[in-house]
């Protein structure tokens, strides 16, 4: 197979949405259908004893949530397909803005009793400003919620995307009976079933009377004049707007039950795009080309914690990637080869000898890498990095056991390369200050020091308002500056000047009285 063949069957998404939506469960049955894994394991349960693949992490099985970006590869028909499963709690919201900027589409997934919520607005308008392709699952058709009409109104307006059902609902709750597929014209009959997948019949005339053989009289007359409403009032489906992101196409399901995720799969992998060209400071680098080029979205400390390995995911964006093959590192300027690269099934892992455009590798990190970095084949490309946003809420850490200072020290530096929370030290005092978006994320660094490099810490509270970037061309004016607000300066983890503001009023003095300092609240500048 030549290089174009090996790209053109290559799908890279992300699913999103918002926390408890259904993600995990929907991702564990994609791997079913691919044949990654044979029985499907949940995120809460009783009855089943597998947990899921995707949250392999200890913190993840004890709350039934995702707290990290899992990567997973599979074949599935003729395609080679990368789900990123991504935290939907807003306190990881960091991680997940990085992802996407690794995928080529989207899936997001919406609870049909609670319709669309915040933080699916949030990641939707990281998505428009990427132009990504969108796709809809709703997901818990076997539960009362709301109308289907409604619910695709409410997507439109609040995500203010043009919706195209593709597959529509036979009911739902407690006589929810299945979903008929407008995309492939045939029905699914609902038989409950959390493990395993149920069959489909084919029907193309919907007015013959075997309809009503199949889900009753009721149900028949009612389909059929719904799937009429749809064909007045939606457009047809157009591949082209899709694309363009303009237009998202709407499936029905329960990813619990496995149901409805294969019309799912079945589109996606037909109509979802196959990697794209991407911009870089220099030019737009096409996946096609010839010579290798990627970057580094997302670091992962840990994996194996008998190795205390990190481990540098990759996203290839042009070409092909090989074994113990010579690239070069750019913001280093040398070359690096990798003895070991891997390709992931979420915490299980094998060694690759070759990857292509759209793929994700894993890379043995050594400290080397940093979020964003860039790898090619010797061209300097730099790929835009993405920001981290000012944090919002800061603790001071402290060392709990005196006699663990070198295991904490390694903890805090690898968690903080994994862009988990941003790391301050304070000029005045020498202590460090993290950083983080929302409050469950001190409470995940605080056991997976425990319990990863055995380390414990506590936290001490600060009052701080904002943590801002400065930078000036005038020298004597930011010396003038630093003398001023000693006690208030840091250092990040790159050696960058950081103001650390106690309230509002404060940092709205600072810009008034200093005029030739710039603030900034990103990193990127």
């Amino acid at each position: 197979m030549d290089l174009q063949e090996e790209i053109g069957r290559r799908r890279t998404f992300a699913i999103i949405s918002h926390p408890d939506a259904g993600k995990t469960t929907l991702t564990e049955k994609l791997l079913l259908f691919g044949g990654a894994i044979h029985v499907a394991g949940a995120v809460k349960s009783n009855k089943i004893k597998k947990t899921a693949t995707s949250d392999w992490m200890e913190i993840e099985k004890q709350r039934g949530i995702s707290v990290a970006t899992s990567v997973m590869g599979f074949e599935y028909k003729d395609y080679k397909i990368n789900i990123l499963d991504t935290p939907g709690h807003q306190d990881f919201a960091e991680d997940t803005y990085r992802t996407l900027t690794a995928v080529d589409s989207v899936i997001i997934v919406i609870d049909v009793a609670k319709g669309v919520e915040t933080q699916t607005r949030k990641l939707m308008q990281v998505c428009r400003m990427r132009k990504t392709p969108v796709m809809v699952f709703i997901n818990k058709m076997d539960r009362e919620g709301k109308d289907p009409f409604d619910l695709l109104d409410e997507v439109e307006s609040e995500l203010g995307i043009k919706v195209r059902p593709l597959s529509w609902p036979i009911n739902m709750g407690f006589s929810f009976k299945g979903v008929y597929n407008i995309y492939k014209e045939d029905l699914n009959l609902y038989t409950p079933n959390k493990q395993t997948v149920s069959e489909t019949i084919a029907f193309k005339d919907l007015n013959s009377k075997e309809l009503e053989d199949h889900i009753g009289d009721k149900d028949a007359a009612k389909l059929r004049e719904d799937l009429e409403l749809i064909s007045g009032v939606y457009s047809p489906f157009d591949v082209k707007s899709y694309l363009d992101g303009n237009l998202a196409p709407v499936f029905f399901g329960s990813a619990l039950n496995t149901f409805g995720v294969k019309e799912l799969l079945d589109c996606f992998v037909e109509i979802a795009p196959s990697p794209r060209p991407i911009q870089t400071e220099e030019r737009v680098v096409d996946p096609m080309e010839n010579n290798f080029s990627g970057f580094i979205f997302k670091i992962h400390a840990n994996m194996d914690p008998n190795h205390r390995s990190c481990i540098a995911f990759v996203k290839v964006c042009s070409g092909k990637f090989e074994r113990n093959v010579n690239y070069k590192h750019i913001r280093f300027g040398k070359m690096m080869k990798f003895a070991s690269p891997t390709a992931f099934m979420a915490q299980k892992k094998e060694t690759v000898d070759e990857a292509y455009a759209g793929d994700i590798v894993g890379l043995p990190d050594n400290g080397n890498f940093k979020i964003g970095d860039s790898l090619t084949s010797g061209e300097d490309i730099h790929f835009k990095g993405l920001p981290s946003f000012s944090p919002e809420m800061f603790m001071y850490i402290e060392n709990a056991d005196p006699m663990k200072q070198k295991q904490l020290q390694k903890g805090v530096d690898q968690l903080m390369d994994e862009g988990v929370a941003q790391l301050f030290t304070n000029q005045f005092n020498g202590r460090k200050i993290i950083g983080t978006v929302g409050q469950l994320q001190f409470e995940v660094i605080q056991y997976r020091l425990l319990h990863e490099y055995n380390a414990q810490c506590r936290w001490e509270p600060i009052r701080l308002y904002k943590a801002c970037w400065v930078e000036s061309d005038d020298a004597a004016e930011l010396e003038n500056f630093k003398k001023r607000k000693y006690q208030f300066m840091a250092k990040d983890k790159e050696g960058r000047d950081v103001f650390l503001a106690d309230s509002g009023y404060v940092l709205q003095m600072a810009q008034e009285d200093f005029k030739k300092i710039r603030f900034h609240f990103s990193s990127e500048f």
